[in-house]
């Protein structure tokens, strides 16, 4: 159940480009508005494969589509490759599974990690089968155990369930990197089946169904997207990243998946992020129909040939990807070989010492095209220089695709630095549906102020998207929210639109525990998004034995008949609203977010008491209280509730309508007491409140 109310009663930036740095201290810089500080790291080496150290500045020239940039940014790296000693790891004994952390990004204009060696190691579990994993596993822990140098910092990444996750931030310690290899679940995440109109798909004798065809272009999509997202996460630091990717292969639907291929690129491109994948299924020999593994394929084609060859061409396919992924980014794959951790070594090797340059580009258009960048010796030395060729700019808001906005949405909403552009307040609650769950209604309120207007078929309208998620005390996704709002205003309305706010809401049915949701609104005409998190607690009235059991309580002003409401998520009557206690004969009552009130205006306040055990129910005493500065200002008389819900919980609705005229302006908390005088039991509820003229 989703409905959006309305209500009617100069600074400087950079945009950073490449892989996100800005120099600090630099006194030769003048900010400008919108500047884009482009990072180039450059590899210079000499006609005997040598680095070439002690180059300054002057020694480079950079142009971008020919033209000329002044560099304002640079700096050596020098990687050493002196091995450390290696203390026995085996020792360490594998513990829990780690909490999930972030790649913490650099400060401005700093070099975190000088003169280190940045590896990252992504397992894709969903494209890797239980053996594949095994090898991968295995081939990493070989690496920190006996190959990594003291040059290296290493960070492990995964996919898996939908998400990308960062198991361990870049760090040294052999032993932490192992103990968070040895958390990782073999079998977390399985391959997803053939596609069922392949020849050498395996005959299961199923009937015919959908085709699984339309899945798989989304789940290779999706493996794509989580490598932009990694990619992203690496491009907060100025250094060369190699990102060594583990999988079991990664197929194309033809041109389906190619958009999100190039984005995937880009995004690396631009994060100086080279991918380094590795087959972890090793050297093949696959048997003309397949093996022991699964069935054998059905139809002519067995006897044609058409298995055997289409088996061939899915797995060279499978690896394409792969190479595809490595060459456009600078590195290489690692394919047909059982040694995996040969993969890594040779992601290692690539690193050596290099120079990192950094220029405030002189085309300051968000296009998003691609531009061209050249860097060249002035000193007359022949060396080979080895830095990415061009780079693809930003885009304004305005020139994003739909992919480009979805994606802006899912980024923003794993963020662990909420963006905080637009306003937004949230309230929850939870009400009591049965002995086992419980209806949390979700409010957002988003100043009308801060929303932009534009002219749409002759009638001023604004757009909103919002997206959102519950996720429970392990960091698993309960339930999540995607929804768009395109609301028509008059030309009255659209006036009151900088006064008054606009307020939506859902609800989402959840069992007693803890929980932490995140709640993301965008202006859909200008791109700024607004987060609001909040960890809540359902608690198990079944379990409440000394108080009475009762609901969250709900403070309003305002009770809005469904009919009138500007914006339904459905256009058929919502099933979910015979479910929502704050519905009553085609009113909703609107909680106040802010919990502002006028003198002018009523207050309603509504709860729910809860009598599961008793035989019969009984009648509950309550009033409602308001103190100001520990001094009592009012008082209700008792009120005696008797009426009853026909459920099992024997559920009592308590509803109050207070004027406030009584009350002077100013700062109040509000008490609302019940009492059961059979049982000698009693429950409190205190918020605090505004009264205003």
């Amino acid at each position: 159940m989703r409905k959006l109310i309305f209500f009617l009663a100069v600074s400087v930036s950079a945009q950073q480009i490449g892989t996100n740095a800005r120099p600090a201290n630099d006194p030769g810089v003048t900010f400008k508005a919108s500047s884009q500080l482009v990072i180039e790291t450059v590899v210079v080496k000499d006609k005997n494969g040598k680095n070439v150290e002690g180059l300054t500045a002057k020694d480079f020239a950079i142009t971008e589509d020919n033209i000329a940039q002044p560099i304002k940014f640079f700096e050596f790296q020098k990687v050493i490759e002196e091995a450390a000693s290696l203390p026995d790891i085996n020792k360490v004994q594998p513990f829990a599974r780690l909490a999930h952390t972030q790649i913490a990004p650099e400060p401005p204009g700093e070099t975190k990690y000088r003169d280190r060696r940045l590896l990252a190691l992504y397992f894709d579990m969903t494209a890797m089968q239980l053996p594949d994993q095994v090898r991968a596993f295995a081939a990493a822990r070989k690496f920190v155990k006996s190959q990594m140098t003291s040059a290296d910092l290493m960070a492990i990444m995964t996919f898996s369930g939908g998400a990308v996750r960062v198991l361990q931030d870049f760090t040294a310690n052999r032993e932490r990197l192992d103990a968070t290899l040895q958390t990782l679940i073999i079998g977390e995440d399985e391959n997803a089946p053939p596609l069922a109109n392949d020849p050498a798909a395996a005959d299961t004798g199923a009937a015919f169904g959908q085709d699984d065809g339309e899945f798989s272009v989304f789940t290779t999509d999706r493996q794509l997207a989580a490598l932009q997202t990694a990619a992203r996460m690496l491009g907060q630091l100025n250094e060369k990243k190699s990102l060594i990717y583990f999988a079991g292969g990664m197929r194309l639907n033809g041109v389906d998946n190619q958009a999100q291929l190039n984005a995937t690129v880009n995004a690396a491109v631009r994060s100086g992020v080279s991918f380094w994948p590795v087959d972890a299924r090793g050297l093949v020999a696959e048997a003309p129909l397949g093996d022991a593994t699964k069935g054998s394929p059905g139809g002519i084609g067995m006897y044609t040939g058409a298995s055997a060859l289409s088996a061939a061409s899915n797995f060279q396919r499978s690896q394409d990807t792969l190479y595809t992924l490595a060459s456009d980014t600078g590195g290489k794959a690692f394919l047909n070989g059982n040694n995996l951790d040969a993969g890594i070594v040779q992601a290692q090797q690539s690193v050596t010492s290099y120079y990192i340059l950094g220029y405030y580009t002189s085309n300051e258009n968000l296009d998003g095209k691609f531009r061209r960048v050249k860097v060249t010796l002035t000193n007359g030395l022949a060396a080979k220089l080895d830095y990415r060729q061009g780079y693809y700019a930003g885009k304004q808001f305005n020139k994003f695709s739909v992919s480009d906005k979805e994606r802006q949405l899912e980024d923003a909403l794993m963020l662990g630095d909420p963006i905080t552009e637009l306003t937004i307040a949230m309230e929850l609650g939870f009400f009591q549906l049965n002995r086992a769950e419980y209806f949390v209604p979700l409010i957002i309120k988003i100043p009308g102020s801060e929303l932009a207007l534009a002219r749409k078929g002759g009638a001023e309208h604004t757009r909103i998207d919002f997206i959102g998620e519950v996720k429970d005390e392990f960091g698993s996704t309960i339930q999540n929210v995607r929804d768009k709002v395109d609301i028509k205003l008059s030309d009255s309305t659209a006036a009151e639109l900088s006064k008054r706010p606009i307020q939506y809401d859902t609800g989402f049915t959840l069992l007693p525990g803890k929980y932490v949701v995140k709640f993301l609104a965008r202006d859909a005409e200008t791109g700024r998004i607004g987060t609001y998190i909040n960890k809540f607690t359902i608690p198990n009235l079944n379990k409440e034995d000394k108080r009475i059991p009762i609901s969250s309580v709900v403070l309003s002003s305002q009770r809005v008949n469904l009919k009138d409401a500007l914006f339904n998520a459905s256009k058929e009557k919502d099933k979910s609203e015979n479910t929502n206690p704050l519905v009553l004969d085609g009113q909703k009552l609107i909680p106040s977010v802010t919990r502002v009130f006028s003198r002018a205006r009523e207050m309603f306040i509504y709860l729910q008491a809860y009598q599961p055990t008793a035989a019969e129910s009984q009648p509950l005493i309550s009033y409602v209280t308001f103190y100001s500065d520990g001094v009592k200002s009012f008082e209700t008389q008792p009120m005696v509730v008797t009426d009853v819900l026909p459920n099992r919980l024997r559920t009592m609705p308590l509803k109050f309508s207070l004027p406030l005229s009584k009350l002077q302006p100013g700062e109040y908390v509000v008490q609302v007491t019940v009492l059961d005088p059979a049982t000698q039991k009693a429950a409190y509820w205190q918020a605090p409140v505004m009264v205003i003229p």
